[in-house]
C-alpha cells in the first residue's frame, strides 16, 4: 500500500458508498439515514493500477462534548491526522452548507493534501452545488457519483501524482540493511550516526493495551497519541519525529513508529484489526531497532515470542521493555522469570537487553534510551578480518567440527561480509554437511566474544577448493610418459 486515503464529510453524503466501491466489497453499512458509520473502517482499495489503504470515517458534526457524536468527531479528526490524503465529500445537490465551510477550514489546517469531491453529482440538479463548491477554497472539485461509479477517472488523475510522491518517500524512509562490506571498510571503524535526513528508526510493538502509545507520549513529552484503558485504540502504524539527547549531549534524530497491538491470529476476528496487525508488521520492516513492549502484569506469552522472532527474521536489533513496572509487587522474582523465559524460548536473541519501564511515570526511560542506542551500535558493528580469524582458530581448537560420513570439514578462513545486521562468511570444505548445531556454536561464540547481545547474526558457509593446479586432470599413462621422455631426448 503506497498511501492512506481518508474519506471525510458531513453525515449521509455518501462516504461509505464510495468506500465500498473502492474496496470492491460491501464492507461498510450503507443506509439513507445519517450517522450509520460510527467507527473508523479500513480497507485495501484499488483504483486502476493504484493500490492504497482507504479509511471510512464517521460523519463530521459540530459537537465538542463527550457525547457519542463528540467521540466520533475526535476519532474522525484522528483519521485525518494519520491519513496521507483526505477526500472531502460534500452533497452536490444540497450545495455547500455552513457545516461544510467549518470542516473545510479544519482540513486546510490539519491535512497537507485535500481533494474536494461533490458526490451525488449526476444530473442538472447538482450544477449549482458544484459551482458553489469552489467557494471552499480547496481547488477544483471532482464531480462524482459514488452510487453509479462516475468521476472515478478524475479521482485517479488527482491521486496518481500524489501516489508517486508517497512511493518515493517510502523508499527514502526504508532503512539500509544488509550493507556489503569491502576490504576498504573492513575494521572496527565508527558506524554512521543518525542524521536529520536518515534518523534512527524505532518501532514499538507488542500486544494490545501494553502501553505502547503511552510510552511514546512520554518519550515525546506531549500527548500526541490517543490513549486509554480500552485495548485496541491504536489502529494504524503512526510515525512521529523527535530527538533524544545522546550520552555526549548531542541530540539523536529519531523516527518512532507506534503500532496497533498484535494478538494471536485465532483471536483476530475483525477485518480492521487484521489490517492494523499487517500495518504493524510493515512498521517492523521500516525500523532499525524494534522495542518489544511487555505488560508486567501478564505472563510471557507465545505472541510476545512471535513478535520478537519476526523482528529477528527481518534482521532488526531487538530491545525488550517491560512496562507497568511501578505496580509490579515481586520485582526481582518477576525479572528473573522473564530473563529465563526469554533466553530459553528465543535463543536466537540471547542477551537482548531487558529494560523495566513505567510509561505512565516515565521511570526507566533513560535506561531504555541507552539500550536502544547500544542495540543500534551493535547492529552496525564491524569486526576486523584478522581478529575474526584469530578467534576462529581458538574456537576450532576448543571444539573441532565433526566429520559426518567420515568427511572431515575444514574451516579455512572467515570474514565479515555485511553489517545491519552483522553477516559473516566462513570458507570451508563440505559446507552442505555442516551440522546446524556447529553453526549455532559459532554464532553463540561471536555473540559472546565480540559483545553482540540480542542482535541477529547471519552466518554463511561457502565452499573453497584446495586450489590444486593438477586437481581434476587426467593422469598420464606409461606410454604417454615414454613418448614424452623419448621426444625430449630426440630434441637434444
Amino acid at each position: 500500500m503506497s498511501f492512506t486515503l481518508a474519506i471525510v464529510g458531513r453525515p449521509n453524503v455518501g462516504k461509505s458508498t464510495l468506500f465500498n466501491r473502492l474496496v470492491g466489497k460491501r464492507l461498510a453499512l450503507v443506509d439513507d439515514q445519517p450517522g450509520v458509520t460510527r467507527d473508523l473502517r479500513e480497507g485495501a482499495a484499488r483504483l486502476g493500477d493504484l493500490r492504497f489503504t482507504v479509511i471510512d470515517t464517521a460523519g463530521l458534526e459540530e459537537v465538542t462534548d463527550d457525547s457519542l457524536q463528540g467521540r466520533m468527531r475526535r476519532l474522525t479528526e484522528r483519521a485525518v491526522d494519520m491519513a496521507d490524503i483526505c477526500l472531502f465529500m460534500i452533497d452536490a445537490r444540497a450545495g455547500v452548507t455552513p457545516t461544510d465551510q467549518v470542516f473545510a477550514e479544519i482540513l486546510r489546517k490539519r491535512s497537507a493534501h485535500v481533494i474536494l469531491a461533490g458526490n451525488k453529482g449526476e444530473g442538472s440538479a447538482a450544477d449549482a452545488g458544484m459551482i458553489e463548491a469552489y467557494s471552499l477554497g480547496l481547488g477544483e472539485p471532482i464531480r462524482m457519483s459514488a452510487e453509479h461509479g462516475e468521476g472515478l477517472n478524475d479521482l485517479y488523475a488527482q491521486l496518481m501524482p500524489l501516489a508517486d510522491e508517497f512511493a518515493s518517500r517510502t523508499d527514502e524512509d526504508a532503512p539500509e540493511t544488509d550493507i556489503a562490506l569491502s576490504e576498504e571498510t573492513d575494521g572496527d571503524e565508527a558506524y554512521a550516526a543518525p542524521t536529520e535526513a536518515k534518523p534512527l528508526q524505532v518501532a514499538v510493538v507488542g500486544r494490545p493495551n501494553a502501553g505502547k502509545s503511552t510510552l511514546i507520549n512520554q518519550i515525546l513529552g506531549e500527548d500526541r497519541l490517543l490513549t486509554g484503558p480500552e485495548a485496541g485504540i491504536t489502529r494504524d502504524a503512526i510515525s512521529l519525529r523527535t530527538s533524544w539527547a545522546g550520552s555526549d549531549g548531542v541530540p539523536v534524530p529519531m523516527r518512532i513508529f507506534d503500532t496497533a497491538g498484535m494478538r494471536r491470529k485465532a483471536k483476530v476476528q475483525e477485518k480492521l484489526e487484521k489490517l492494523s496487525v499487517g500495518d504493524g508488521l510493515r512498521a517492523v520492516k521500516f525500523a532499525e531497532v524494534v522495542v518489544v513492549l511487555l505488560d508486567a502484569a501478564i505472563p510471557f506469552e507465545q505472541q510476545d515470542l512471535r513478535i520478537a522472532d519476526l523482528a529477528e527474521r527481518e534482521g532488526r536489533a531487538v530491545v525488550v521493555a517491560v512496562n507497568k513496572w511501578d505496580i509490579e509487587p515481586e520485582k526481582q522474582q518477576k525479572l528473573r522469570d522473564l530473563r529465563e523465559s526469554f533466553e530459553r524460548l528465543l535463543p536466537q536473541l540471547r542477551g537482548a537487553p531487558l529494560v523495566t519501564v513505567s510509561a505512565k511515570t516515565g521511570r526507566g526511560l533513560d535506561r531504555l534510551q541507552d539500550a536502544i542506542m547500544h542495540a543500534y551500535e551493535v547492529w552496525n558493528r564491524r569486526i576486523p578480518t584478522a581478529a575474526l580469524n584469530r578467534w576462529l582458530i581458538g574456537m576450532l581448537e576448543q571444539h573441532p567440527p565433526p566429520a559426518p560420513q567420515g568427511k572431515r570439514i575444514k574451516l579455512r578462513y572467515m570474514t565479515q561480509a555485511k553489517s545491519r545486521p552483522p553477516g559473516f562468511v566462513v570458507m570451508c570444505s563440505h559446507p552442505d554437511k555442516m551440522p546446524a548445531s556447529y553453526s549455532r556454536y559459532l554464532v553463540n561464540g561471536l555473540r559472546t566474544d565480540f559483545d553482540m547481545p540480542g542482535t541477529p547474526i547471519r552466518l554463511f558457509l561457502r565452499s573453497q577448493s584446495d586450489k590444486n593446479p593438477y586437481k581434476g586432470r587426467k593422469k598420464a599413462g606409461p606410454s604417454k610418459l615414454r613418448k614424452h621422455i623419448h621426444g625430449h631426448r630426440t630434441d637434444r
